[in-house]
């Protein structure tokens, strides 16, 4: 009798391990790092207060101090997981990518994928990935040309097809929506920009109506505003999913109390977000993520008394022009995903 409980056990414990086997969760984050740049001035760009004689007397120092904290970050999202793929908003260019991935903590782990954006204070968006969980063969850099406005110039927007360990495909776009300054003027760009990402997951659903689609980034609006729920159309999670629909998984964070990525004067709101596509929130889904799953990272280290307000806000790099040593105004997002072999 004691063989066969023997047995048994050892039976079970196979099924347990071939089916771990199967079966691979991938972190997925978000983080804008407010204002990661360099020292150097670009002539091209309005990045004068980010150098030794600017506004902030930004010095090399307070750049590895920057570099070393976005590390800090990401790993310790990752707890034993580190994320497979980081989509990044407010990076400077290739030489704070490559300081970051080469110089940091997280050196040898990943590579990445930037190009220059037309943006007037000189911010990209960028996708860190573990090669080893994703490996891009497509990318391409959607540039925004607003009709009514052509001298206004904003972010890229990032679009990567890539294939997981599972053979799946994955689509990843990595946003950065107009800034809400002079709000009543930048909806109708926010909106625009929406349109443009709206009409390239449509002729990705043309091709594949069952894509699996992940969209990132700080959108300078909330779940709930037009230019998400509205011109993207991204919805609710709740009710019935259907594939060839977007749906917001931190829709069901809006009007939580003190739930928020970004604070400004006492009110917190949700502008980082992550979206996916329906197919991606099928249980029966090879790439399956639970709509539930969905966090807003908020460890202690990254927050910061507000005295003003009460609470507590995003812990950030200055108060003002004061150089605080923080990490960002925003705090990041991140989603598990299960990839199945089977």
């Amino acid at each position: 009798m004691k063989h066969i409980l023997v047995a048994i056990l050892c039976i079970i414990c196979s099924g347990y391990l071939h089916a771990k086997k199967k079966a691979d969760a991938l972190r997925i984050m978000c983080y804008n790092t407010e204002n990661f740049f360099d020292c150097e001035h670009d002539s091209l760009k309005n990045d004068q207060d980010f150098t030794p004689e600017g506004l902030y007397h930004w010095t090399p120092y307070k750049f590895k101090k920057k570099q070393i904290n976005v590390a800090q970050v990401i790993i310790s999202i990752g707890r034993h997981n580190m994320p497979a793929l980081v989509g990044l908003c407010e990076i400077e260019n290739d030489k704070v990518l490559r300081e970051l991935t080469q110089n940091s903590a997280l050196k040898n782990k990943y590579k990445y994928i930037h190009q220059e954006s037309p943006d007037l204070r000189g911010v990209d968006v960028a996708l860190l990935y573990l090669p080893c969980k994703f490996t891009p063969i497509k990318k391409e850099f959607i540039q925004i040309n607003f009709p009514n406005d052509p001298a206004t110039k904003t972010r890229d927007i990032l679009y990567t097809t890539g294939i997981l360990a599972n053979g799946n495909t994955l689509h990843v776009f990595v946003c950065h929506f107009p800034s809400r300054y002079k709000k009543e003027s930048s909806d109708d760009k926010r909106i625009y920009v929406a349109s443009v990402l709206r009409g390239k997951v449509d002729s990705i659903y043309r091709q594949s109506p069952k894509a699996d689609i992940l969209i990132m980034g700080d959108f300078n609006n909330n779940p709930t505003d037009k230019s998400i729920s509205g011109t993207l159309k991204a919805l609710t999670p709740e009710g019935e999913i259907k594939p060839g629909n977007l749906y917001n998984l931190y829709y069901n964070y809006q009007g939580k109390s003190n739930i928020g990525t970004y604070k400004y004067k006492g009110q917190w709101s949700l502008f980082d977000q992550i979206i996916v596509s329906g197919n991606i929130l099928s249980p029966s889904s090879k790439t399956f993520a639970n709509k539930n799953k969905a966090k807003i990272y908020s460890p202690g280290f990254l927050l910061d008394d507000d005295i003003k307000y009460g609470g507590t806000k995003p812990f950030r790099t200055y108060k003002g022009l004061k150089y605080n040593d923080g990490y960002s105004d925003h705090l990041p997002v991140y989603l598990d995903i299960i990839t199945k072999k089977k």
